[in-house]
């Protein structure tokens, strides 16, 4: 070896030494665990993905999925815990709830959870302590109800599927019964425990009502393009709740975007990873941004005209 090599080794040793930006940047180990697989959890987890790497953080992900089974994420929670990981991500309330259970003390960060009080998730959306935050999605049904009814003013007797079994779901459903109420519309619902049985659903409730509007549902989202089949057969107006809904064939919604939704979450596990926080010193969040996105075409084939001022008002038309 010359003389100016072995300085130049020397040379990169020390700096790498001395300064720790220089030496191999650590690769996070991060478990992803996912009720089931739809365009909104989907998104979730790209924008989760993007904001740890516009912070510089190298991450190797294990990626599972429940395929809306609850034995499928215990599972999985079972699996990470066992698994040498910096860090869990999960998406959706079932998989959330299965994970705290079982890992008391490898960060947790939650997203796309209704209410993470209520399933048990923190004690308190503010710095909660133990190893979880996360961002809550939930929805603002009052303003989505109201927007759907003035579309289709005609409509009295509005629908909806969900899954009984979910407590995201039962706990949307509260909401969206109670801004129904207000506005003086009937909601009818039929229930359904897994995503085969949705089209079944929509069939026995389509005879039945004006219109429909499904809430925040894993289940029935999973399963969406069955049900705008019915809508499109029967001319019943479709809306969702999820903007991700809205190109796969519902008229309109007003709600998050789902990347965003992630993207946040992606910002509290960089406080947990590069900031060194404790994920109890982070709180937990509300998503807060909406956006309207409308389907032109989706409309047309469920026997809508929609007024001209909601494609202006819309952040996004769908053609």
């Amino acid at each position: 070896m010359t003389n100016n090599l072995k300085w130049l080794v020397v040379a990169m040793t020390t700096v790498a030494l001395i300064i720790p930006g220089a030496a191999l940047a650590k690769t996070y180990k991060i478990g992803v665990t996912q009720i089931v697989s739809h365009p909104a959890l989907d998104a979730d987890q790209k924008g989760f993905e993007q904001a740890l790497k516009d912070a510089g953080i190298d991450a190797k992900y294990d990626y599972q999925n429940a395929q809306g089974d609850m034995s499928n994420a215990q599972a999985i929670a079972r699996k990470f815990k066992g698994d040498d990981l910096d860090l869990v991500h999960s998406i959706a309330t079932p998989t959330s709830q299965a994970i705290v259970k079982v890992i008391t003390k490898t960060p947790v960060v939650y997203s796309s959870v209704t209410d993470p009080v209520d399933a048990g998730l923190v004690k308190t959306m503010g710095p909660a302590g133990g190893n979880v935050t996360g961002v809550s999605d939930a929805w603002p049904y009052e303003r989505q109800v109201k927007l759907h009814h003035e579309m289709v003013p005609g409509a009295k007797k509005w629908g909806t599927i969900y899954n009984a079994g979910d407590a995201n779901s039962v706990k949307s459903m509260t909401w969206a019964r109670a801004a129904m109420k207000k506005f003086g519309l009937e909601y009818i619902e039929v229930t359904v425990s897994t995503s085969a049985e949705v089209h079944m659903a929509a069939q026995s409730l389509a005879d039945r009502i004006d219109a429909v509007f499904i809430i925040s549902d894993n289940t029935v989202v999973s399963a969406f393009e069955s049900l705008v089949k019915v809508c499109n057969d029967k001319n019943k107006p479709l809306f969702g709740g999820g903007t991700e809904s809205v190109p796969r064939g519902s008229i309109a919604a007003l709600g998050f975007d789902y990347y965003q939704v992630g993207y946040t979450a992606g910002l509290k596990a960089v406080q947990i990873l590069k900031d060194g926080k404790s994920a109890g010193d982070v709180p937990s969040s509300l998503t807060k941004r909406l956006k309207l996105v409308v389907n032109l075409k989706a409309a047309k084939a469920q026997g809508v005209m929609l007024d001209e001022k909601y494609i202006k008002m819309a952040d996004e038309v769908v053609k």
